[in-house]
């Protein structure tokens, strides 16, 4: 019913009403009558609340009280449910929303809003919106020195003090992608190259997810067995691995009873999980779990085709590409201030030869660009400079 609802453009409320008409034998086609719809100066409003149409609603509210609303192209403010219908017919449509980044609060939300709520995280996909730098999560503690270790978000090496984390249109395809397989509570794969920032998407796509969503992550060991595999989920879920018994019925039994709660399973580096990865088709097959499950790592793609039970399971398949040539100079400048003054050929130059769009060897040339400017401050980061810092990452950057 939802399916059929979200496809006709209706609530789920209406296909009931249209079944009932079927069986009593009305089914004459009859027009359907929706006169609203969005102008450009409200899908400009929409764009600027971040895709939120909660928000929008609330500014046209504001705009009929103070009577400016008939300049935005409408003549009164409708239901919500008409905005999220109308919104969503005119994405389908082709139309694009341009955003800065995707909405999503971390506030928690009522319940019957859960699914809506994260729903939602697909109506943005920042396609064409301007990079943004997000710092780190406000409800996660930074540890005293982190900043200036050049570490942030969950323990991503930066390399230099004073980086920033930049989601970038890479990092908002996998919050969309995340977004919607979190939502219909599937399985997900995130894949692509090393050096790719594969694990800094998948977290930046957790962390928009509403507060009361419960995440887990787990981290494969290298070439685990299954005993392996199922105490990193104990682990993960905080079970104490300890008072279960030895035998595996009991501790499949409590993973099982944990997953029934909806939340989201992330489990980085799945590649190593070639011999256990059916455990997790098992897992999931179970009445009543609720969970998403989130692999990530390169490669993962070819150790998810060695194992067709739970291949065929996956809902959302992500490959994350590499840095777009033209916004490299862009993105290092939001990067680090080191790169601000930087010539735009000269960067495009390294990208081109060295780099090739990879944010972890950019993250290496800044390290020691700005080593050579904290030895002499008055150096300016120009092309000698940038090729002795790409002479230290030796042959293979």
């Amino acid at each position: 019913m939802r399916i059929a609802a979200e496809l006709a453009g209706v609530s789920e409320r209406t296909v009931w009403r249209w079944l009932a008409d079927g069986r009593r034998g009305h089914v004459e086609a009859r027009p359907r009558q929706d006169g609203f719809s969005l102008s450009d100066a409200l899908w400009e409003v929409l764009a600027q609340a971040g895709g939120n149409v909660a928000e929008l609603r609330r500014r046209m509210l504001r705009a009929q009280e103070e009577g400016v609303l008939e300049g935005w192209g409408a003549e009164c403010v409708p239901s919500l449910p008409t905005l999220h219908r109308v919104i969503k017919r005119d994405l389908g449509t082709g139309r694009v929303l341009e955003v800065a980044r995707p909405a999503g609060a971390r506030a928690g939300l009522e319940p019957s809003r859960y699914d809506r709520a994260l729903a939602d995280l697909g109506l943005v996909d920042g396609a064409g919106g301007p990079l943004v730098v997000d710092g780190p999560p406000a409800d996660v503690p930074v540890p005293e020195g982190v900043v200036d270790a050049g570490v942030r978000g969950g323990g991503v090496r930066l390399y230099v003090p004073g980086a920033r984390l930049v989601s970038t249109r890479q990092v908002a395809g996998v919050v969309e992608a995340v977004g919607h397989t979190v939502a219909a509570r599937g399985m997900c794969c995130v894949y692509g190259d090393t050096g790719l920032g594969k694990t800094v998407a998948v977290e930046q796509a957790l962390h928009l997810l509403p507060g009361r969503v419960p995440v887990w992550r787990a981290v494969a060991g290298v070439a685990p067995g299954l005993p392996q595999l199922r105490a990193s989920l104990c682990e993960a879920f905080g079970l104490q691995s300890g008072a279960l018994p030895h035998r595996a019925g009991p501790v499949s039994q409590a993973l099982m009873r944990v997953l029934a709660v909806p939340g989201v399973l992330f489990l980085d580096d799945a590649q190593r999980l070639t011999p256990p990865l059916d455990y997790l088709r098992q897992l999931w097959d179970a009445p009543g779990c609720a969970a998403a499950l989130v692999l990530c790592g390169a490669g993962s793609e070819r150790a998810l085709a060695r194992a067709s039970a739970l291949r065929s399971r996956v809902l959302t398949w992500h490959q994350i590409g590499r840095l777009d040539a033209s916004g490299v100079p862009q993105t290092l400048s939001l990067f680090h201030p080191v790169w601000a003054q930087a010539d735009a050929d000269d960067v495009a130059r390294v990208d081109e030869q060295m780099a090739r769009g990879n944010f972890r060897t950019w993250a290496k040339i800044t390290s020691h660009v700005y080593a050579a400017r904290e030895r002499d401050p008055a150096r300016c980061v120009d092309r000698e400079l940038i090729e002795q810092a790409c002479a230290r990452l030796g042959p293979y950057p």
